[in-house]
């Protein structure tokens, strides 16, 4: 089957805020967007659902959902479908064809960040495909850079996209998808490298601070093997490194309050205790406002 962005819709506002972003990247993209309904009947539930009338609110759903996309993206072309499964099981299928999958996550309140719910993190932890994270209330405008009066507008260029970059086991893929998405977006791609100290820098730092700052350069080196291909090959792509040493899941943060996108990776394991995300993920997941974007990889 041809590549769709393809997004879970439930029907309540953080699902329309993640179609909304992903019907904009299926235009960035020149994709197809698809819209999935995933519902899991519980006869246990109280009251037991109707399995008619939730399949009549389920497209009424998806209906809704594709005529107000059609109507603010005239051109974009739109599917959709009902499932009659979990919602992790019916978009853990639905991401094999996504590129990416799109789902939302309500904004926590009164805090930056997400609320990643139980389907939220199944999908992030088990999907081999990318996953992009839409929080509640995101706005075309969060996106780009204030107008000359200093107010959102959605006309103005786009805002960073962010890179946290494990420069020790980089991975081609995470690579690509965040040059990828500065080069649609004509943004400038900002690299966020750390490094925690080995246990034997710690007092030495404390006495020689120059240790530090042969530390960092040594990252800076590494860091400059790992983009020189990717830089020759997306030559209009501006790089801004951003050297950290120390939690880089902290730094990613900082440097994610003013990004378009943050683009993370998730090392695919197979482990007794299922599938991880990874503390640095996590951070990010849990304490950034712009859309995430979690690239699994080998």
């Amino acid at each position: 089957m041809p590549r769709t962005v393809t997004v879970g819709l439930d029907g309540s506002p953080e699902s329309l805020a993640a179609a909304e972003w992903a019907a904009r990247e299926a235009e960035l993209r020149g994709l197809a967007l698809h819209l999935v309904h995933a519902w899991d009947w519980q006869p246990y539930a109280q009251p037991v659902p109707d399995d008619a009338a939730h399949r009549h609110w389920g497209g009424r759903v998806l209906r809704e959902a594709t005529e107000r996309l059609h109507d603010r993206h005239p051109g974009l072309e739109i599917t959709s479908e009902q499932v009659s499964q979990p919602p992790v099981t019916a978009l853990l299928a639905a991401a094999g064809d996504a590129d990416p999958l799109v789902i939302g996550s309500r904004g926590l309140s009164g805090v930056t960040g997400f609320l990643v719910g139980s389907v939220g993190l199944g999908l992030v932890a088990q999907t081999e495909r990318p996953a992009v994270l839409v929080r509640s209330g995101a706005r075309a405008e969060d996106e780009h850079q204030p107008d000359a009066d200093g107010r959102p507008s959605a006309a103005t260029p786009f805002r960073d996209v962010v890179l946290g970059l494990d420069h020790e086991h980089p991975d081609d893929a995470v690579i690509a998808f965040a040059f990828e998405a500065a080069a649609r977006r004509a943004a400038r791609l900002r690299v966020v490298h750390g490094a925690s100290l080995p246990p034997y820098f710690v007092y030495g730092l404390a006495a020689d601070p120059a240790l530090g700052g042969e530390l960092a350069r040594q990252e800076e080196s590494a860091v400059e093997v790992v983009l020189a291909p990717w830089r020759e090959k997306f030559p209009e792509v501006e790089v801004i490194e951003q050297a950290a040493v120390g939690n880089a899941g902290g730094h990613l943060v900082d440097a994610a309050a003013d990004a378009s996108l943050v683009v993370v990776g998730r090392r695919i394991r197979r482990t007794p205790l299922g599938p991880r995300i990874g503390p640095v993920t996590h951070a990010v997941l849990h304490h950034t406002t712009a859309p995430v974007a979690v690239v699994p990889h080998h």
